[in-house]
Formats: C-alpha cells, sequence, structure tokens
C-alpha cells in the first residue's frame, strides 16, 4: 500500500538509486504537504539537517553537517548515502577520489548526503 501511495506521490522518486519505497516515504513526510515552504535545495538540505556547517580551527577549514532538521530524513539519506558507497559504481570512484585527497570517512560522508539531498529534491512534488 504504501508503494501505491509513494509511486502516486513521487514516481520519480522511487528511480534514483538507493531509494526504496521507506526511505522515499520518510522523505516525503519531511517534505510535507505544503511544498511552497521548500524554496530552494538549500531549505530542503537545512530541513534534512544535512547542510554544512564551518568548524574550523586555527589554519584547518572543516564543515560539519547541522544537527538540527529532521533527524528521520537525515537517517533515510544516510542509508541511501551507505547504498551508493557499496554498490554504485560512480559513488565509489567519487569516495576513492576523495579518500586520496586526504579526506576520511565522514567529510566524504557529508559531502554525499548533501549531494544526495540537492539530487532529491529536484524529483520533491511541488504540488500536493
Amino acid at each position: 500500500m504504501l508503494r501505491e501511495l509513494v509511486t502516486k506521490v513521487a514516481p520519480s522518486l522511487l528511480e534514483l538509486y538507493g531509494v526504496g519505497v521507506d526511505t522515499a516515504a520518510t522523505l516525503l513526510v519531511t517534505a510535507g504537504d505544503n511544498p511552497d515552504r521548500l524554496r530552494s535545495e538549500g531549505s530542503w538540505a537545512h530541513l534534512c539537517g544535512v547542510a554544512p556547517v564551518p568548524a574550523s580551527s586555527g589554519k584547518t577549514t572543516r564543515h560539519r553537517l547541522n544537527r538540527g532538521g529532521d533527524r528521520h530524513a537525515n537517517s533515510a539519506l544516510y542509508r541511501i548515502v551507505l547504498t551508493r558507497m557499496s554498490s554504485h559504481d560512480d559513488t565509489r570512484r567519487y569516495v576513492a577520489r576523495r579518500r586520496a585527497e586526504g579526506r576520511n570517512s565522514l567529510e566524504v560522508m557529508r559531502c554525499l548526503k548533501r549531494y544526495v539531498a540537492r539530487h532529491v529534491f529536484k524529483h520533491l512534488p511541488r504540488t500536493i
């Protein structure tokens, strides 16, 4: 029944790599029934808790994820990123390249979660 509802509201969301019925439903619940409040993909990222926040100290420039936002949406994005990191060839090449640059796993996942949030935003319904 959930598959039918998600397919009716956002069929293109289920076509994204790593997005299943449960994660799509979670993201749609986070978007809510008022899609006008999401004016940009940045506002969507902030709502999901994947907007980067500066966490620099001294000469080191770093970012961390915002601890606010909807934790369920953040968890759904995390599951999508884990799926992509384990079995999506383009993502695996990206991870290898970023690790070669000296990034650790948490930093790579932060970047990937922001990328996935940006990609998911394009597939969210604009009217319900």
